[in-house]
């Protein structure tokens, strides 16, 4: 099964990850799968509603900061690390760092 939704690196644009990054669920998410590498969707721990969760995933999908994977009716996520410090040099680091200081991620 392709990819869903997911934007080419050279579309990724940076007022569209900067707004994914700026929810402090989107930024759980992004950390846990930092700090784990590709994350079955179900197995992320944030407390909020499935389908809410469902939303903050579409938009972390098309913002070009993770990508999703079906494995049979599995969906498995991981960050687009690659693609995001080509085009934006630090940024991610920069961003989990700062919510960390700030207890954002908490």
């Amino acid at each position: 099964m392709p990819n869903l939704d997911e934007p080419e690196p050279a579309d990724i644009e940076l007022g569209a990850v900067l707004h994914a990054l700026s929810d402090p669920t989107r930024l759980a998410v992004v950390r846990q799968i930092e700090a784990d590498g590709e994350r079955l969707c179900g197995a992320l721990m944030v407390d909020v509603a499935k389908s809410t969760l469902s939303q903050h995933l579409r938009v972390l999908r098309e913002a070009g900061i993770t990508r999703t994977r079906a494995c049979g009716n599995q969906r498995w996520v991981s960050l687009r690390r690659d693609d995001l410090d080509q085009l934006f040099p630090g940024l991610l680091d920069v961003v989990l760092r700062a919510a960390d200081r700030t207890g954002a991620l908490r």
